[in-house]
């Protein structure tokens, strides 16, 4: 599902104009951004937490030539913890699995 997709299915279960739907999820998407933006975390209890994470410098090696070592710096990074709802409604098969793929 994109964007547009998911704007559209909110839209309606909101009983809302796509346009109106557009600028909310747009807004929520711009705020939690903002958030982790200043290092704050943002929890919906039962469906998870978007936080930020630190990454340590490390080193790793070149995938073209891995006789080589290559230095990875440090990075802050964003993250999603799912909560205790999500997890359960995912496992017990309430949410619709990703189709196999045609070979």
């Amino acid at each position: 599902m994109n964007k547009t997709e998911f704007v559209g299915l909110v839209a309606k279960r909101a009983e809302a104009t796509n346009a109106e739907s557009q600028r909310f999820v747009q807004a929520v998407l711009d705020e939690i951004l903002e958030a982790l933006k200043k290092g704050e975390d943002v929890a919906f209890a039962g469906f998870g937490k978007f936080s930020v994470s630190q990454r340590a410098a490390r080193t790793g090696v070149n995938p073209q030539d891995p006789s080589k070592k290559v230095n990875i710096p440090a990075r802050v990074v964003p993250r999603f913890t799912p909560g205790a709802v999500l997890k359960e409604q995912v496992a017990t098969g309430n949410a619709k699995k990703a189709p196999a793929k045609k070979k």
